[in-house]
């Protein structure tokens, strides 16, 4: 236990004259809530027996309380002079009777699920399992060891801070360009950070990390899990560490281990000054969670909270066998979304982070899992109907990952119309056009649009699809063009964890290599992929360092390496400025130019009898208007698409018409060079080439301009862009 972390109000555990004044307090809300006097502590347990608050003093002390109050299954008292740094846990008396799913075990002390911030550790010795562990029986015999000592406890905060003057940037769906980050590997290795802040949220606060942001162009960090997660004890076996964080158990607190403040309890403030920092600056906080399971596991884990409060509230059991958990997540577990009080817990979380800890949406990890009320998915779930109703949640960004890893768990393009979701089927479509697999065009062509036949249907927008081709899970942009396989050895499980199918390319040669030409193509190749990702229609996703060709060195599941592995190496950034510079070109167009961020889907064909009202045009590298033998066609490897923006259909936020000027995209994936035709003057006299990913920079240095009915030779593995200059001509008396 960290031995600066004494009450600053409390009463210390042993007696006094005076003995502890005990209220009776509220039931709501849950958890320890300090108002200025004193704290309120409420805890809920529906099969508890008995409840007794434990205050823990700084020497590891205990006073027990006995909760007397009990209101709707609510447990609580008030304590006057019990104030922030408070550290306190619950023992629960009830039945344990596992064979039922009864697990109450008052000689284990429980965190809060509530609790806004934690101290100490789980350290894994035998007395936080209510189980014999050394039996010859696994999960028999039982354990009455008592676990004080060896596992976390609750601290109470201050719940004041000054939020000066912070304003939400409230970026609009259409104009959002997230970027996936994690907050220890963001800043480890940054020579302009202090040491003493890498890893931490005063590190990713520091003003040459929200500069490099703004710089680049980005206007939402997506941050992987910060809600408190436990180390895996068979990883810490293994000499590595639990470096994602999906293994949450405190869905109200900061990870501790990401502040760079001496005391525990300031890390909640120490969070807030990075999201206030990031809001000045007009960059949107976004947040990884994970309601979808919790770190205890298995019958088989620790018990250190929602199994020894109420294990069938808070799990999801399985019906004839009570004594096992369902499992839609591969982790042991699934939260309880059929029970009023996990559901509960999940709102009274978004809702926390959002009123209290200002941040802006949220990204749901396995979200599927969230809407199994009996055993499939259900678009009717009462977990979506509370979000909808919700004036708070309801408001913010919401991304669902829609799949989990149960029965009809992939659900992409079926949450409901607020939500947006990581669309998988952009990723693999993307991939495999680009790695030239031949029939891909027709549906390469929906992604590029925004994916109309998976969010059109009930009434979503474009914005809904996510747009990604790498994220934290699986190889880097740099990887994707560098590996056939994966190269996970370093995880300790032989090379058999992580996906196995990438739809990948090395080029030629496995990982690092001198041949020159591979070494061209690769970095052709992510421009290419970064150039489809910024200027397709929907919401575009950056995965950390790809805009610099980050690798991991073939490891697609670095879920385990708290290491050089997987930490952001910024030396990149010196050693490939061309790639980082073209990234932040492409997000520039993207900004400045409507055209390639609609609200609305694009109409597919003439929204009028004159051509001028085409809003897009599907063409065919000769020039011509593409057919259904065209799209059906194997080869199916290149593609012109024209957008005109003088056909945008939506106004802006005053009304207006929004106008915007057209452009031509020409994709080649084939492996030979193919010459396109410009298409006639009815569409633009004279254009601009903007992008050429064959190019090193991505771009030409000097003008370069190119008469309509002329003709352009796209190079192999390339995608060129160009802008009219002048429009086109109309012979209004034909």
């Amino acid at each position: 236990m960290s031995p600066e972390l004494h009450p600053e109000s409390a009463q210390p555990a042993s007696s006094s004259d005076r003995p502890r004044r005990v209220w009776p307090g509220k039931p709501y809300p849950l958890g320890s809530h300090y108002d200025g006097s004193g704290t309120n502590f409420a805890i809920f347990s529906d099969v508890a027996e008995k409840v007794e608050l434990c205050l823990i003093n700084r020497h590891g002390e205990e006073e027990r309380i006995e909760l007397t109050e009990v209101h709707a299954h609510v447990w609580h008292c008030y304590l006057p002079e019990v104030g922030p740094r408070q550290r306190y846990g619950y023992r629960v008396h009830g039945p344990y009777d596992p064979a039922q799913g009864l697990r109450c075990d008052p000689n284990k002390i429980l965190v809060d699920p509530y609790a806004r911030i934690f101290d100490g550790d789980f350290d894994g010795h035998a007395s936080t399992y209510s189980y014999d562990i050394n039996a010859d029986e696994p999960g028999t015999g039982r354990n009455e060891e008592d676990s004080l000592g060896h596992t976390m406890l609750s601290v109470v905060v201050n719940p004041y801070f000054d939020w000066q003057r912070d304003r939400r940037p409230h970026t609009p769906d259409n104009e959002t360009v997230i970027y996936e980050a994690h907050v220890k590997g963001m800043t480890m290795t940054h020579p302009g950070v202090p040491e003493e802040l890498r890893g931490t949220y005063a590190g990713m606060a520091h003003p040459v990390i929200i500069d490099y942001f703004k710089d680049l162009g980005v206007t939402a960090v997506e941050l992987l899990p910060v809600h408190q997660f436990l180390q895996d004890f068979r990883l810490q076996e293994l000499g590595l560490r639990n470096y994602w964080g999906y293994n949450t158990f405190g869905f109200f607190a900061p990870h501790r281990d990401y502040a760079a403040a001496t005391h525990t309890g300031d890390a909640v403030n120490e969070f807030k000054a990075m999201v206030r920092a990031y809001h000045a600056a007009g960059i949107e906080i976004i947040l990884d969670v994970v309601y979808n399971h919790t770190a205890e596991g298995n019958h088989m884990g620790p018990t250190f909270a929602f199994r020894g409060i109420d294990n069938g509230a808070y799990y999801r059991l399985v019906d004839d066998e009570p004594m096992h958990y369902m499992d839609y997540t591969g982790t042991g577990n699934s939260l309880n979304v059929r029970h009023p009080h996990s559901l509960q817990l999940i709102m009274d979380s978004l809702r926390y982070w959002v009123t209290e800890m200002r941040v802006d949406g949220f990204r749901f990890d396995l979200a599927s899992t969230l809407a199994r009320e009996l055993d499939d998915v259900d678009k009717l779930a009462t977990f979506f109907d509370l979000v909808q109703q919700d004036p708070v949640v309801s408001q913010v960004k919401l991304i669902a990952e829609p799949w989990d890893v149960g029965h009809n768990g992939y659900q992409v393009g079926n949450f409901p119309p607020i939500w947006m979701e990581w669309n998988g089927k952009y990723r693999d479509t993307v991939r495999d056009f680009w790695r030239g697999e031949p029939a891909t065009l027709g549906e390469f062509a929906s992604r590029l649009t925004g994916s109309s036949d998976l969010y059109a249907n009930n009434d979503r927008r474009p914005t809904a699809s996510v747009n990604f081709i790498t994220a934290h899970d699986g190889f880097t942009l740099a990887d994707l063009v560098s590996y056939n396989d994966k190269h996970n050895e370093a995880n300790g499980e032989d090379n058999r964890d992580g996906e196995s199918f990438n739809r990948s390319w090395n080029h030629g040669e496995e990982g690092p290599t001198d041949n020159e030409d591979i070494l061209k193509l690769r970095f052709r190749q992510q421009r290419n992929f970064l150039t489809t990702l910024l200027l397709s229609q929907g919401t575009p996703m950056i995965a950390h360092g790809d805009e610099f060709g980050r690798t991991q060195g073939g490891n697609n599941n670095v879920y385990c390496q708290d290491n050089e592995i997987a930490w952001m190496d910024w030396s990149l950034l010196e050693k490939n400025p061309s790639l980082h510079g073209f990234t932040k070109r492409l997000i520039n167009i993207r900004h400045r130019h409507p055209v390639f961020r609609r609200e609305r889907f694009l109409a597919g064909g003439p929204l009028g009898s004159d051509v001028r009202d085409r809003d897009i045009a599907w063409l065919v590298p000769s020039g011509k208007l593409m057919t259904q033998d065209n799209w059906d066609d194997d080869f199916g490897k290149s593609l012109m698409v024209y957008l005109n923006g003088n056909a945008i259909t939506e106004v802006n936020e005053r009304g207006e018409e929004i106008r915007d000027d057209s452009f031509i995209m020409m994709f080649n994936a084939h492996s030979e060079g193919i010459e396109f035709t410009l298409p006639t003057k009815d569409l633009g006299k004279r254009w601009k080439l903007l992008i050429d990913t064959a190019d090193k920079d991505g771009y030409p240095t000097e003008e370069t301009f190119i008469d309509a009915a002329g003709t352009i030779t796209v190079p192999g593995r390339t995608t060129m862009v160009l802008k009219q200059v002048e429009p086109p001509e109309f012979d209004d008396a034909a």
